[in-house]
């Protein structure tokens, strides 16, 4: 049994939240938690939601926001959470620890989450206290169980759906919410539930990915769901299989216990290298995996009836017209998803003001957000709003696509820095590159480690951090690099991106990156996108241009630990 796996049986994860009261109450340092409650403890407060910081002391909390939808009221609460508590300390520079986003700010995370940093143990219990009111929590936001779960962020609102699944979403996301049988699983266990036709959820990617479907039974037509299972990225990335199995909406929580009962029992708890569900899935095949979630499950599983999805679309940003007539959902832009709590707490009292009774904030898979029924009349308004100007709905295609890990800042595994980066690349590039009219996204993601949180291996261009050493004698030494990807997609055209380069420096990536699309843009055919481009040019040629380009050259890779 490997040393994570034994703290989880040293004491049921989920009681650690108890003990955060204890901590808080107490104000125990890092070194005190550790010497009551052993090292396990640091494992464990992943239940609660909580990640022990590099910066000791102090903590990163992640907020569920199930299928992405907050009301006003929620997302108001988190955004005020964030300018209260998500405070740095002057040791850390204080109001300003961060050149672009100052103090006080929250990230929008590929999962629908809200993270916050900086939060300190005496606060938390007095954050639930906020969070209570409003029906939020951070309860196994973290931890080898069930993540919040994904779904569309425009569900009920327009026809892109077949059915809404927002309502399955909230049932399979309460049943796994502080559920002690199904809470300690082999490893983390990621859901994704829609019934839009463009999975927006990136079933694909996800241990669970529920789709819509129909089938004839009984002499009806009924709308459902068929499965994927054992997708995700970070080291051996994989696309989900697909079952032979026609899912009722009425049944969907049954059947993610089902799975979730078939990884607990079969998942390798001692290596935790490749005890994730799609390693499981991998060795079993489909087929008999799918035997045993069979095995488990207490409803009837029908055959597979006809899929429903037509592609992929992970990207809302814009006016949208919603089903009833006169209202629109508004996509707002967040390069990197960083933004102020104060400014997410005006988008969230800006949807109250302009919009109807059954306004909502809805967070997206690219870290973007949206805010829903607002009436056409009051659009320009809320446009006119100050965060509605920093975040705008009419980005250009860099800032539109760009999407980044927490990185070195804040996070133990990242390799470099990552979302300031993010940002002004985005901006930078949408300035110096003329993208063809026809392309309103370049979808551009930034890992700052091979883990993939940022999700390069879905993107046009990805990006993981590496450090590098440059040869050259005036700017001789080891600074932040990464490997350079090329050819990433979702949907009917799913395929992993290539890794085309190794260890670029930095400051060689915006060079290369230009000289990329001059050709791009003289050789494209007819609506060809960036990824297809680059999927029909071999690897050597891309390589070629990109080395062209006048930037830095590195000589080999200094890897850490």
């Amino acid at each position: 049994m490997n040393t994570v796996e034994e703290h989880k049986q040293e004491k049921h994860p989920l009681d650690v939240v108890e003990d955060v009261y204890d901590y808080a109450d107490e104000q125990l340092t890092f070194e005190e938690i550790e010497a009551r409650a052993g090292d396990g403890e640091w494992e464990r407060l992943k239940w609660a939601g909580m990640y022990a910081q590099k910066q000791e002391g102090y903590f990163m909390i992640r907020t569920k926001a199930p299928g992405g939808y907050l009301t006003p009221e929620q997302a108001e609460v988190i955004g005020e959470c964030a300018a209260d508590y998500a405070v740095a300390p002057e040791e850390y520079g204080g109001e300003e620890q961060n050149e672009l986003w100052g103090d006080a700010y929250l990230d929008i995370t590929t999962r629908q989450d809200i993270q916050k940093h900086w939060i300190r143990v005496e606060d938390v219990p007095e954050m639930w206290e906020r969070y209570d009111e409003v029906g939020l929590t951070t309860i196994q936001g973290c931890g080898d169980s069930a993540r919040n779960v994904l779904g569309c962020p425009a569900a009920g609102l327009g026809d892109h759906e077949c059915f809404n699944a927002q309502p399955v979403i909230e049932a399979v996301s309460d049943f796994f919410t502080e559920n002690r049988e199904y809470a300690n699983l082999p490893r983390k266990f990621k859901m994704t539930i829609t019934g839009c036709r463009h999975d927006c959820g990136q079933s694909q990617i996800n241990d669970v990915g529920l789709v819509p479907a129909k089938k004839e039974i009984d002499g009806q037509h009924l709308y459902g769901f068929h499965a994927r299972v054992g997708g995700g990225l970070s080291d051996g990335p994989r696309m989900g299989s697909e079952l032979d199995a026609f899912i009722r909406p009425e049944d969907a929580v049954e059947f993610c216990r089902a799975v979730a009962q078939a990884f607990k029992e079969l998942g390798d708890r001692n290596n935790r290298g490749v005890c994730r569900m799609r390693y499981l899935v991998e060795q079993m095949g489909a087929e008999k995996f799918e035997e045993a979630v069979r095995d488990r499950c207490t409803v009837d599983l029908p055959d597979g009836g006809r899929n429903l999805t037509v592609g992929y679309q992970g990207d809302h940003v814009g006016v949208h017209d919603q089903k009833r007539d006169g209202l629109k959902y508004v996509g707002f832009n967040v390069i990197a998803g960083r933004m102020g709590g104060d400014e997410f707490a005006q988008a969230a009292r800006a949807a109250k003001k302009y919009g109807t009774e059954d306004a909502s904030i809805r967070l997206a898979t690219d870290q973007n957000f949206l805010i829903t029924h607002i009436p056409e009349e009051n659009v320009d308004d809320l446009l006119a709003e100050p965060f509605a100007r920093e975040y705008s709905p009419d980005p250009g295609p860099f800032s539109r696509g760009a999407v980044g890990c927490t990185g070195n800042e804040f996070c133990n595994y990242a390799i470099i820095e990552t979302k300031k980066r993010t940002k002004r690349w985005a901006r930078e590039l949408d300035e110096r590159i003329d993208v063809p009219d026809d392309i309103e996204a370049i979808r551009m993601h930034m890992s700052g480690c091979s883990a993939s949180c940022a999700q390069p291996q879905i993107a046009d261009i990805g990006f993981r951090g590496e450090t590098v050493t440059l040869d050259t004698d005036d700017e001789s030494g080891i600074v932040e690099g990464m490997d350079f990807g090329l050819g990433g997609s979702l949907g009917a055209d799913n395929e992993f991106l290539d890794w085309v380069e190794n260890a670029v420096p930095a400051d060689a990536v915006i060079p290369a990156l230009e000289q990329l699309f001059e050709v791009y843009s003289d050789e494209r055919e007819a609506g060809e996108k960036f990824y297809e481009w680059t999927r029909r040019v071999d690897n050597e040629r891309l390589r070629g241009i990109m080395q062209g380009a006048d930037a830095p050259v590195a000589r080999g890779v200094a890897h850490g630990d």
